[in-house]
């Protein structure tokens, strides 16, 4: 087949056209092999990138050699050795518009599939860009997260260890409390004992250059418990523990032994029993001026004072009649025929109903 561009080119004749003459720039045609005429590829309803074959007849000149073929000769002398020449296989093709189309539709296609694989290599090239930087990110995190747990886990370790010390020491603190409270009842209890021989005189006025062995003496003359001074072994006003209380200082003796102590406690209570109108007070012992009671006690430590006094107080509050000490030990009782109760601590106060 002989094809060329539809450009005319110096001073060369013509060419003789079979289709049309119109000069279509940049379109190819064929040329047929035995008119020799010219034919676009567009009026023979051809692509451009097909290629025909040498031997490409035009559809009048396949049509002659057709109706020679078919007419039958007459005279025909046949001569023996002679071959039959072959009749000459058309090249030319029928396309159909349905054919191009289908053409067209399977070029788009190929066309298209290989858009298609352009953009999505590039589409998986940016998104492979844009995402390693988050991918980065999400290793990071991932590796902040699993040094978190890491951490978490260590925590958890650490406070189920704390939580089961704490219950050790929760156990040694009970422990240690409880003993504590029995070694301030042991040491309370000496205190008390070493105050076994002491007395304690309460509200009784003080003089410049007062002699106490004298009053002490004068004191248990008027309550009927003759006690020498042999007996006293020491006496002296103690410090207040509230300086600015009004109340005089009040006077500790010590005397010789628990049995006088008893004797000389026993003795003021049987007085002021006897004299209710004028139970003991500072006129018995010469002292001039307003009469003031005058209170002799056992001399109680300081928690056992403390616990007295607070039961006073918790007496007053639930109606109960009388609250007394003997033998360094705090006693309460409602009334005069009720049961005694025994003031162990502050505890046993706080028990107390009305």
């Amino acid at each position: 087949m002989s094809t060329s561009e539809s450009t005319t080119a110096g001073k060369s004749p013509s060419p003789s056209w079979g289709c049309c003459s119109r000069k279509l720039k940049g379109n190819k045609h064929a040329k047929c092999n035995k008119c020799m005429k010219m034919y676009h590829y567009a009026c023979l309803s051809f692509i451009q990138s097909y290629v025909l074959p040498a031997t490409w007849l035009c559809a009048d000149c396949l049509n002659d050699d057709m109706s020679a073929e078919l007419t039958p000769s007459r005279n025909i002398t046949t001569t023996r050795g002679n071959k039959k020449q072959p009749p000459q296989t058309s090249s030319y093709f029928n396309i159909s518009s349905e054919d191009v189309r289908s053409m067209i539709q399977e070029t788009l296609k190929n066309e298209l599939k290989a858009q298609l694989s352009i953009f999505s290599d590039l589409l998986n090239s940016n998104l492979s860009r844009e995402l390693h930087p988050i991918k980065e990110q999400m290793e990071q995190m991932n590796d902040s997260m699993t040094y978190m747990n890491n951490q978490y886990e260590d925590l958890l370790k650490e406070y189920s260890t704390c939580k089961e010390e704490l219950k050790v020491l929760q156990v040694e603190n009970s422990s240690m409390k409880n003993t504590i409270t029995d070694l301030n009842a042991r040491l309370n209890q000496l205190e008390q004992q070493t105050r076994s021989n002491n007395i304690e005189i309460q509200c009784l006025p003080e003089k410049k250059q007062e002699n106490l062995l004298e009053v002490v003496t004068e004191l248990s003359k008027v309550v009927g418990c003759n006690i020498e001074p042999r007996d006293i072994m020491h006496c002296t006003r103690v410090a207040k523990l509230n300086p600015k209380n009004p109340r005089p200082r009040s006077i500790v003796v010590q005397l010789a032994s628990p049995r006088i102590r008893d004797q000389l406690l026993a003795a003021t209570i049987t007085y002021n029993k006897s004299n209710v109108e004028s139970k003991l007070n500072t006129t018995h012992l010469g002292y001039l001026g307003p009469k003031t009671p005058i209170f002799v006690s056992e001399h109680l430590s300081a928690n056992n004072r403390a616990l007295h006094t607070a039961a006073r107080i918790k007496a007053k509050e639930i109606g109960y009649q009388y609250v007394w000490i003997r033998g360094g030990r705090i006693y309460m009782r409602k009334t005069q025929e009720a049961e005694h109760i025994l003031i162990r601590d502050m505890d046993t106060l706080l028990k107390l109903n009305k």
